[in-house]
């Protein structure tokens, strides 16, 4: 099984793939209805999901249209950034990593419920103990979310987030520590890929890169890893930058 200490390089930008800017794909894309926009950036609403999104991180007229969307001093999460133009300011970057579905049972689990707005409560409960990710009071809409209930109780979830073209990410996979150990993420990814392939696409989920159980996890049934991701915390400048010619 891989670790952290053996995933693959990252990937070189000379060819790239739809899942490089999985975001900005899916917010031009599938999610446009969600898309809050300025030119060259893009960002789902703030009680949806943290995401925002460039169309291309290495044009600095995308940097000042993101600044023009989100506002001056403002902290925003934004994928596959390594460096920040001159105003802008990283306060936290870290490592992810990228797996798709090669090989995936994916199959429904008939104890599972559709979770909807009126789960939400519950849900925030999970997640707060958890710690999946970001889940937001809307994150439901982004797709279907799946849960499965003892005594009443939600004990596990999972559902899907991005969807660029073609494909679905699977995420807020959790399970409450009283119960761990029952394979209930696992059952729950498997019917949520279920759904996914009955569209014709592909399912694909992000992990830390030092979360090495979920990791070995993932690949056990039928993930592998793709790439490595890297996401920042930027700090737009303090006031809106002179756009770029």
């Amino acid at each position: 099984m891989s670790t952290s200490s053996s995933l693959p390089p990252t990937q070189s930008p000379a060819e790239p793939h739809l899942l490089d800017n999985a975001v900005w794909a899916a917010l031009t894309g599938p999610h446009a209805r969600f898309a809050e926009r300025v030119g060259r950036a893009a960002r789902y609403p703030l009680d949806v999901c943290p995401f925002t999104a460039l169309a291309d991180p290495a044009d600095p007229g995308a940097w000042d249209d993101l600044a023009e969307l989100v506002g001056p001093d403002t902290v925003t999460p934004v994928t596959g950034v390594r460096a920040v133009p001159d105003g802008w300011e990283i306060v936290e970057r870290g490592q992810g990593v990228q797996l798709v579905d090669t090989g995936l049972r994916a199959e429904p689990a008939p104890e599972a419920v559709r979770l909807g707005l009126d789960d939400i409560p519950e849900i925030l409960d999970l997640v707060a103990l958890t710690k999946p990710g970001p889940f937001l009071p809307r994150t439901v809409e982004l797709g279907v979310y799946l849960g499965i209930r003892h005594r009443g109780r939600l004990i596990a979830m999972a559902g899907e987030r991005v969807h660029p073209p073609g494909w679905t990410e699977i995420s807020a996979v959790c399970t409450h520590p009283a119960h761990r150990g029952q394979g209930l993420a696992t059952r729950l990814v498997r019917a949520v890929a279920a759904g996914i392939r009955e569209r014709g696409e592909i399912p694909f989920l992000h992990a830390l890169a030092g979360n090495t159980t979920a990791i070995r996890l993932y690949e056990s049934i039928g993930f592998t890893l793709r790439r490595r991701t890297n996401f920042v915390l930027v700090r737009t400048p303090g006031r809106h930058p002179a756009p770029t010619p």
